[in-house]
Formats: C-alpha cells, sequence, structure tokens
C-alpha cells in the first residue's frame, strides 16, 4: 500500500528510517530466490528513502540521507563500491524501528 507524501511527512525520523528498514529486510528475504519481489521491496526501499529526503524538517541531515541512499543502492548491486550488504543494513534501519517504538525505554 502506498503512503501519501503529505502523511510520510507526518511520521518521526525514526518511524521513517524504520520502515525503509522493513523494505531492506524484505528485499534481503527475497534476493536471490525471487526477483521480482526483490527489485519490488528495493524500489520501495529507495522511494521512501527520497520521501525521507524530501521532508524539509530533515535538511539539515540531507547528507546523512544521501549516504545512507548511496549505501542501500550499493548493497542491492552487490555491496562493490561500499562493501554495504543487506543484512548490515537491516540491522542498522532497524534500530530506528525498535526507537520509534519505545524499545530502547525511552
Amino acid at each position: 500500500m502506498a503512503i501519501s507524501k503529505e502523511r510520510w511527512h507526518t511520521l518521526s525520523l525514526a518511524e521513517q528510517l524504520g520502515n525503509v528498514g522493513s523494505e531492506v529486510g524484505r528485499a534481503r528475504k527475497w534476493q536471490g530466490k525471487d526477483e521480482q519481489s526483490f527489485w519490488s521491496a528495493a524500489a520501495r526501499a529507495l522511494e521512501l528513502l527520497d520521501l525521507t529526503r524530501e521532508d524539509a524538517r530533515w535538511r539539515a541531515r540531507r547528507a546523512e540521507l544521501d549516504r545512507a541512499r548511496e549505501s542501500v543502492s550499493d548493497a542491492l548491486l552487490n555491496g562493490e563500491a561500499y562493501r554495504s550488504s543487506l543484512a548490515d543494513l537491516e540491522r542498522y534501519f532497524m534500530q530506528f524501528a525498535f526507537l520509534s517504538r519505545g524499545a530502547y525505554g525511552e
């Protein structure tokens, strides 16, 4: 299900990046098993990162978000430039999901 840009921009940064992590995890799950599902999740992860980058609240973090997008793109293309892996990126982004759900006892 698609989320509107307006709705996406009401989420916290942790919620946004946690959702990116879900798509990265989905891509990892399908990598080498189902090409269509893999690329669908990959495209969605990049789409969500782009929506996050467009969120005016995170303008000061644009360089970090750009680097995250580069790392995800690299991992999707077998990590040849930065040695990124979907497993590592899933672990990284899922920390934001835990944070958004208060799993760290805020």
